[in-house]
């Protein structure tokens, strides 16, 4: 037979694994507790008929506890979901604790105002972008101090030595061996000298000599001055012409031909001592009126 009383004096002076003692006071850490704090009242140990508010995964449920199911331990809690609207959920807790004490009631309501809000700033909060406070060691900082003052110097001093190798290296003070330079900078200082070299190679280079055929061009003019060889636009043969021409009428035809007998050939003297004669361009230009017809000859 459960005794709500004898269950509060032995949890109250003896011992309770749920108490916790502070200085500001006694609370309990029971999660069916409704308000946290360790009293006759809200001790959900030593009440028989008890009633809290839960929250599973942002879903709040009605936890109720009757005296008729104190001897059947896993029903002994009866849950009804509560809804996400504040009203319809108060609206749940009126009827389901009708009958039940005022002051638990109150104590129900309370929980249910502060868990919402409580819901409410944490959705805020996560839609905003906060730093995120972490602690480190006192002896890690100081370690990573010294370690990164150290790598400091030791860098420095490894430039300053590069740098003074690459100048001597530049000037020429070292000979044609390779030292044991980075590979990266002694690629880079080669490439800086080698357009130097090839310049000052360019300079001492001697001119080289050249030969070349001197008489293509004069054959070329010779050719040319054959395929032009019949009377010139200025002669008298010409303006004769086209006198003619314009005076017997547009219906005239006229056909020239020309005979090409070869090319010039330079005057050697023959057999007998005698130079040969030079080869000429026949024209031979045909005209046609009516029944007339006349032929001309010219040669140049």
């Amino acid at each position: 037979m459960q005794h709500d009383e004898v269950i509060w004096q032995v949890i109250r002076h003896k011992h309770c694994s749920y108490m916790a003692k502070i200085e500001t006071g006694i609370f309990c850490r029971n999660p069916y507790n409704v308000t946290g704090i360790c009293n006759r009242s809200s001790c959900p140990l030593a009440n028989s008929r008890y009633a809290t508010i839960r929250d599973h995964d942002g879903v709040f449920y009605l936890y109720m506890k009757t005296i008729e199911r104190a001897h059947m331990p896993k029903n002994l809690w009866e849950r009804v979901k509560l809804p996400r609207n504040y009203e319809k959920a108060l609206e749940t807790i009126d009827k389901h604790l009708l009958y039940w004490p005022k002051l638990l009631q109150h104590k129900i309501k309370q929980r249910l105002t502060k868990m919402t809000q409580m819901r409410i700033r944490m959705r805020k909060l996560a839609l905003k972008t906060m730093e995120k406070m972490m602690t480190r060691p006192r002896r890690d900082i100081k370690r990573e101090a010294r370690r990164e003052e150290k790598a400091v110097k030791a860098a420095l001093l490894d430039k300053a030595i590069e740098t003074e190798l690459l100048e001597r290296l530049k000037k020429g003070i070292y000979p044609d061996d390779i030292y044991n330079f980075p590979e990266l900078e002694w690629n880079k200082v080669l490439d800086e000298k080698k357009p130097l070299a090839e310049g000052v190679e360019e300079e001492n280079e001697e001119p080289e000599i050249e030969y070349v055929e001197g008489y293509e061009e004069l054959e070329e003019d010779e050719d040319m001055e054959d395929f032009s060889g019949g009377p010139s636009k200025g002669s008298g043969f010409y303006d004769d012409e086209h006198d003619s021409a314009d005076e017997e009428g547009d219906d005239v035809e006229e056909q020239v031909v020309i005979h090409k007998r070869g090319k010039r050939d330079s005057r050697k003297p023959d057999d007998h001592g005698k130079p040969k004669k030079k080869k000429r361009v026949v024209v031979e230009v045909e005209q046609e009126d009516g029944d007339r017809r006349r032929t001309l000859k010219t040669a140049s």
